[in-house]
C-alpha cells in the first residue's frame, strides 16, 4: 500500500519518533507504513491520518486497484 506519510510528516517539520509516539506504535512501524511494508489497521489508519491533520484516510492511504483483487 502506498502511502503520503512522509511527505505529510515532513510537512509538519514531524519526526517519526514524534509520529509514532502520536498513534502509539513503534517507530518501527512508521517506517514500514512509509515503505510501504505494512498494511495498518483501521484504527491505525485513523490514527496517523488524525495525527498528520488530515481530514481523509484516503488522502493519507492510497490503495491500489490491484490491491483491492
Amino acid at each position: 500500500m502506498k502511502t503520503k506519510i512522509k511527505e505529510y510528516r515532513k510537512e509538519l517539520k514531524m519526526t517519526q519518533e514524534e509520529l509514532a509516539e502520536a498513534v502509539d506504535v513503534t517507530r518501527q512501524t512508521i517506517i514500514a507504513l512509509e515503505q510501504g511494508r505494512y498494511n495498518p489497521s483501521l484504527i491505525l489508519a485513523y490514527r496517523v491520518t488524525k495525527a498528520l491533520m488530515r481530514r481523509y484516510i484516503e488522502d493519507v492511504f492510497v490503495l491500489d486497484e490491484i490491491e483491492m483483487g
